[in-house]
């Protein structure tokens, strides 16, 4: 596959993209003239960029509506508040089977040109057919609610794995304690990757990996977000949506958020949801490189705008091409007269934002058993 006519995001660069099986082979500033049967993708006004890697979320919470009408303190606080107050609300999405709500969890994630995503939960052992579920960690829930975690955390048959973990989500002391905990038993010394991290310090900073921030969540749970101005110092900063319990479906939404705080610059936010979050999860994909898995998003090119302004000021709506692994996820309808040659049979079409795009799998059956168990459950995308 050749991939015609796009500029990097961030840069302007003007490229072609070669695509052989599932890595990226060659990129050029000249045209790519191959004389073999192989299918070539011209565009016009587009910007292209690595597949997103959302370093944090629960696939199978994000067919919840956002739960909470107020200001928490911490996590604690807003956990026994909402089963106390929407047991409603929970009990009718925890009717809907789980494997069908991981699978929700992937397509909405895929939908925003995430091509990994890092699942903080049980593991659900996928196989990647539409993007990479990431679960090669040792998954805690956080220091509170996490039964043994003392024991858990020190478990020697898992020492090689990073350890994820929400930590610090709070505006009071015991969400800053509590990270003082974990880092005083971590005995094995093991790679700690925090999430949220709102009560962090720079000097606590220095004991962990990484931190993924999830900005939308913590503004929605505390009207307060991490630090990472200064967090970034000290550890490696990574981006994450986590669940629509908290937070949009839609990370661009997100970013659009963090963009507005300041706190990182540009190419610092930018290269959280890419190439250091790539090299934390160990990763060969995150960069637009010869060698690096084809995990490739081509969007249109908002007018009038460049360098990142053309890249945040994105939409799911403005997705034309979704490649994982050198495959085609996910196209707009203004590509198809160039698929004809491709098998189109296992797509299915929806609509958003008003625009049209050809999804990989069956998305349409898949809302259509959702709404058997739970039918007031509202989706972002239209399939009629």
């Amino acid at each position: 596959m050749v991939l015609s006519h796009v500029k990097i995001a961030g840069t302007d660069k003007l490229v072609n993209i070669r695509v052989d099986g599932n890595k990226i082979t060659n990129i050029s500033s000249s045209i790519i003239i191959d004389l073999s049967n192989i299918l070539q993708l011209s565009f016009d006004n587009a910007i292209v960029f690595p597949g997103l890697i959302n370093s944090h979320d629960h696939l199978d919470f994000n067919l919840f509506p956002k739960l909470g009408n107020r200001i928490y303190r911490s996590y604690t606080e807003w956990g026994r508040y909402i089963h106390k107050n929407y047991k409603e609300e929970i009990s009718s999405v925890l009717k809907i089977p789980v494997p069908l709500r991981n699978q929700w969890g992937i397509y909405k994630n895929l939908l925003c040109g995430v091509t990994t995503v890092v699942n903080h939960g049980e593991k659900l052992r996928m196989e990647d057919d539409l993007i990479t579920v990431f679960e090669e960690t040792h998954c805690l829930h956080s220091v509170q609610f996490e039964k043994g975690w003392k024991f858990k955390l020190n478990n020697p048959f898992k020492v090689k794995l990073p350890v994820g973990i929400h930590v610090g989500e709070g505006d009071d002391w015991p969400s800053f304690h509590e990270i003082d905990q974990l880092t005083e038993w971590n005995l094995l010394q093991k790679k700690l990757i925090g999430v949220h991290a709102v009560a962090m310090s720079e000097n606590q900073a220095k004991k962990f990996e990484a931190v993924v921030w999830c900005p939308q969540s913590n503004y929605f749970l505390l009207n307060k977000t991490a630090k990472v101005n200064l967090l970034k110092k000290h550890t490696s900063l990574l981006f994450g949506t986590d669940s629509t319990l908290t937070s949009s479906w839609d990370i661009w939404e997100h970013l659009q958020l963090a963009r507005k705080t300041k706190l990182l610059s540009d190419k610092t936010l930018y290269e959280s949801i890419n190439q250091n979050a790539a090299k934390i999860w160990q990763l060969n994909c995150g960069e637009i490189a010869a060698g690096k898995d084809a995990d490739i998003v081509v969007a249109k090119k908002k007018p009038n705008s460049t360098g990142f302004d053309s890249f945040f000021g994105l939409s799911p709506a403005d997705l034309l091409l979704v490649t994982h692994k050198g495959h085609i996820r996910l196209f707009d309808d203004t590509l198809l007269a160039q698929l004809k040659s491709a098998d189109l049979s296992k797509f299915s079409k929806i609509y958003i934002g008003g625009a049209s795009k050809y999804v990989q799998g069956d998305l349409p059956a898949l809302i259509k058993k959702i709404r058997v168990y739970n039918p007031v459950v509202d989706f972002p995308v239209s399939i009629n």
